[in-house]
């Protein structure tokens, strides 16, 4: 069996599509011949935990876990700040924030590049060179953001001449958070560069969105692939049955800067012109919220109808998707996620119940939607579009009826897509 190394800061018990696009990719690589070699922090800053996901590794991977330095650990030790899994879903965004919190991004953005785990590059080099000699591996896969990771499978690459794929679960220079980093000159101009060297230096770069991929192709005569991420079939074998009420169900992280407070007002006004809505509406949370996002909910006069469920593991997120009757899922308020495919996008999917997407009618999450006859996007103030959707579900829904009909989705299976990712690994292979 050949083997890949993976590097990657995301890993059981963590939560998220960070991991879980590796732990898929992880579990089902062997029926195609590979064995994961998985390169990890042992203690890292995590926003999420999800230790189920912990199940699906197979027997054959090797884990390697190795301590990591963060400012962020040292920051709240020396501050008594919250956990990450206490904070904000995303720090790093244009909501207001004080002077100290400026001052704290500004150190990020300026010492820590090109994140805060660069501190991890250099003793992770020198550890893996001496590993990669008692232990070889074939390939050298690196998983980012964060791009430290990209950094650390650029240098060993070069020292060992082993090909190496940079996967990009996310733009960099280009991610939407990028302009409220706060850099200098200098720093940017850091990044771009840093950006270039491993664009120019992998064998191949994977992106998971068609519209990054064309960016990338722009910036380098590197190969890149796209290889989205998908949803697990096994994880829609539960049998949900309907609980009898209109469950609007959010699933995953909820940031307040893509609060879509239009919907809010639309329901709230459904809510005061048809009793029986009122009475059989469920707004329900399933993960990590902003208290932005509360308080709009709230503030519409929806608090009977919330159901603020918290962080929950992956398969209980996967239930209530597939007991929704329709899912939400809103784009944050960036131009740049025109080119973004939020990974709970395939398991909406998977799970068969319709979507109202709310974010850039014209982008890639958009075009996936209509392509497969599950959903529609309207855009953050398209109050008469989100009010027609929800009639229409509304309506279906008191017909016992559903509005959806799914097309082709067999190709965003993990499954596939690990088949996809080992040809690619191959191709490495043979290029050598």
């Amino acid at each position: 069996m050949k083997r890949a190394l993976i590097i990657t800061y995301y890993w059981p018990p963590s939560g998220g599509s960070g991991v879980q696009r590796w732990v898929k990719f992880s579990k089902y690589l062997p029926e195609y011949g590979w064995q994961p070699v998985i390169y990890t922090p042992e203690n890292p800053d995590l926003t999420t935990r999800d230790r189920t996901l912990g199940e699906e590794i197979p027997e054959c991977a090797e884990i390697i876990r190795r301590p990591i330095i963060e400012p962020y650990g040292i920051y709240r030790k020396l501050t008594g700040a919250k956990a990450a899994s206490e904070g904000e879903v995303n720090p790093i965004n244009a909501q207001k924030k004080g002077v100290f919190k400026r001052l704290m991004m500004s150190i990020r953005g300026n010492l820590f590049i090109p994140d805060p785990r660069c501190l991890w590059i250099r003793p992770s080099v020198r550890y893996l060179k001496k590993y990669l000699e008692e232990h070889p591996v074939d390939v050298i896969v690196s998983t980012g953001p964060p791009h430290s990771m990209h950094l650390i499978a650029c240098r060993l690459a070069k020292a060992t001449g082993l090909p190496w794929i940079a996967d990009f679960r996310d733009p960099w220079t280009k991610l939407f958070y990028f302009k409220h980093l706060q850099l200098s000159r200098w720093a940017e101009k850091k990044h771009c560069r840093l950006e270039k060297q491993v664009l120019d230096s992998a064998t191949a770069v994977v992106s998971v969105s068609p519209l990054v991929q064309e960016e990338f192709r722009a910036m380098t005569s590197t190969p890149v692939e796209l290889i989205t991420n998908g949803y697990d079939e096994d994880d829609f074998d539960q049998v949900v049955e309907p609980d009898g009420y209109f469950n609007i169900v959010h699933t995953g992280l909820f940031a307040s800067d893509g609060n879509p407070d239009t919907l809010w007002k639309v329901l709230s006004e459904k809510c005061r012109t048809d009793r029986e809505f009122r009475k059989m509406l469920r707004i329900r949370l399933v993960g990590k919220t902003d208290r932005e996002i509360i308080s709009s909910i709230r503030s519409c006069g929806l608090d009977e109808n919330l159901v603020d469920l918290g962080y929950q593991s992956h398969q209980t997120a996967v239930r209530e998707q597939k007991g929704a009757t329709l899912l939400i899922l809103p784009l944050r308020k960036e131009p740049e996620y025109r080119a973004v495919l939020p990974g709970k996008l395939f398991e909406y999917l998977a799970s068969r119940r319709p979507v109202l997407g709310i974010g850039q009618s014209d982008g890639a999450m958009a075009a996936i939607l209509r392509r497969a006859k599950a959903g529609e996007v309207y855009g953050w103030d398209d109050s008469s579009g989100i009010s027609a959707c929800i009639g229409r579900n509304w309506d279906a829904f008191k017909k016992g009826e559903s509005c959806m009909s799914t097309g082709n989705i067999e190709q965003y299976s993990r499954k596939f897509l690990a088949g996809r990712m080992a040809s690619l690994m191959e191709s490495m292979i043979e290029r050598k």
